[in-house]
């Protein structure tokens, strides 16, 4: 038997051959695929983007029927590098290892893969390559894409301040939980001024800190509402009906196209937030939505409601 440790820095695909099972799998293997992409949890990763290497391999199950010559009948590279693309251009990740799982993820939505092994490495972040290699099967107990790309289209509901304090909230949270569909609150920024900073970008940073300060008062009014700043978090409160509140900073610092719209024009940025979330409709109550307002909801419906 072959040791595992002597396998550990072998390229993936003698991995995958010196595991395999009894059954024959045919395998398709990408080697030193090359990106340059912004990814990392440090600060200094942050407006910079670095080299990054993908080697994967995916065992498949053989094709019953002949393949006669045609690319529609298999699993070819342009659907691993699609892979790849797609997850690259979904978010900015801080971590290699939540890149990894996304792109296992992906490839394993085709039906003919079975296995997959995924190696991510850093190429500029020292002298050598840094990296994560993950395997993940078609009976690994986790939760894949397509489950989660079933779930219902949440309800986004922004709240102007007037509506957060307004003694009717618990009464419109009642009639949104009836509705069925998952529920997001976007909230403004608090009503004390805000600090002002020279630099754009920490000045954005104190308006997004703005509005998360209201979400945690908009939390403390009902206990029914959660403050989420990440997707992880979102996708599992909307799976099991936790009804949340949008603390946007790590979402929108980590998007790969961000919004245009700066903190102190929450509207825009929440209906910014609806559109990424692919939201069934947006609610604003207590706040105008002016015709000027950079509202981009890709045919999203937009109901209003004056206090």
């Amino acid at each position: 038997m072959v040791s595992e440790i002597s396998l550990a820095f072998s390229h993936p695909s003698e991995r995958s051959e010196a595991t395999a099972k009894s059954a024959p799998l045919d395998r398709i293997s990408v080697r030193d695929h090359t990106v340059e992409v912004e990814i990392g949890a440090f600060q200094a990763e942050r407006g910079v983007t670095q080299s990054i290497c993908f080697n994967i391999v995916v065992e498949v199950r053989p094709l019953v029927e002949p393949v006669e010559d045609d690319v529609d009948r298999i699993l070819s590279y342009d659907k691993i590098s699609q892979a790849i693309a797609y997850e690259l251009a979904d978010e900015r990740l801080n971590l290699l290892e939540t890149l990894a799982e996304r792109v296992a993820d992906r490839i394993l939505l085709e039906p003919q893969a079975m296995r997959v092994f995924v190696r991510v490495e850093k190429l500029d972040r020292g002298p050598g390559a840094l990296g994560v290699e993950i395997v993940r099967s078609r009976d690994t107990n986790y939760r894949s894409k397509a489950v989660e790309e079933e779930e219902s289209y949440p309800s986004l509901v922004y709240l102007s301040n007037n509506a957060v304090s307004s003694p009717y909230l618990s009464g419109w949270i009642d009639q949104l939980e009836l509705m069925g569909r998952p529920v997001i609150f976007c909230v403004g920024p608090v009503q004390t001024k805000v600090p002002k900073a020279e630099h754009p970008l920490a000045q954005r940073r104190i308006e997004l800190l703005a509005i998360e300060q209201n979400a945690w008062i908009l939390s403390a009014r009902d206990a029914r509402c959660k403050v989420i700043d990440t997707r992880t978090e979102l996708n599992w409160a909307m799976r099991n009906g936790q009804i949340c509140v949008w603390a946007p900073s790590k979402i929108v610092l980590d998007a790969v196209d961000g919004p245009s719209a700066k903190g102190a024009d929450a509207v825009a940025l929440a209906s910014w937030f609806a559109a990424d979330v692919e939201a069934y409709e947006m609610l604003v109550i207590g706040e105008e939505v002016r015709a000027n307002k950079s509202i981009n909801l890709r045919s999203i419906p937009v109901s209003q409601v004056k206090l």
